[in-house]
């Protein structure tokens, strides 16, 4: 009896854990809020650009308040920064910009705007596709050494202080609002960046 406890809880705690795994799965793989799905550097005729592809999910207070006609913003954000061994790391470039999101309940059309430019959507699916995809202003290539490696940054988040302000109230004690993807880094090399699209280009040929 005594051998077969320590067995039989073994097992169990194992059990325990396969069940507490496949719960988990379903409620991770529709979790609402903002996460990064890719990043990546190009280098292009302006120069080297960040860009980001976001996985966004909103969750039913978000969606309900854009239903009604509050408009919601959102920020990206992209850094680039050169690590010193004998003081603190150097930023290249930052970059902040700012896209809204709203419904129009007379013409049932969703609208992302961003500056001077907007697009407009029959669903909501089709406007947080574009949304999505973000991208920063390019760095001038000279700031760059081509033997170097840099840290590059993303995040996309919802901006609360821009609500109106009775939800702006609720927002800041309601984790609903809180939509905010975290910064994602990653590391880059011009050289590197170089190479795999000269490799891209030569097999498009």
């Amino acid at each position: 009896m005594d051998s077969f406890m320590p067995c039989y809880t073994k097992y169990l705690k194992a059990a325990i854990g396969l069940f507490w795994l496949l719960g988990l799965l379903p409620v991770a793989a529709y979790a609402d809020g903002i996460s990064v799905n890719k990043a990546e550097a190009k280098l292009t005729e302006e120069g080297y650009q960040l860009k980001a592809e976001f996985n966004i999910h909103l969750n039913s207070p978000v969606e309900q308040a854009l239903s009604h006609g509050v408009a919601i913003y959102f920020v990206s954000e992209f850094s680039l920064t050169r690590s010193r061994w004998y003081w603190f790391d150097e930023q290249i470039a930052a970059s902040e910009q700012i896209t809204k999101l709203y419904y129009n309940v007379l013409t049932r059309q969703y609208r992302i705007s961003h500056g001077t430019l907007f697009q407009s959507f029959t669903t909501l699916e089709e406007a947080l596709g574009v949304l999505e995809r973000q991208s920063a202003i390019p760095v001038a290539p000279e700031l760059l050494t081509k033997k170097g490696t840099y840290l590059a940054g993303a995040r996309l988040r919802l901006d609360i202080d821009q609500l109106p302000k009775l939800l702006q109230v609720n927002a800041l004690t309601d984790k609903d609002w809180d939509l905010d993807s975290a910064w994602y880094r990653w590391v880059i090399s011009p050289a590197d960046i170089a190479t795999r699209q000269q490799k891209t280009s030569e097999g498009t040929r």
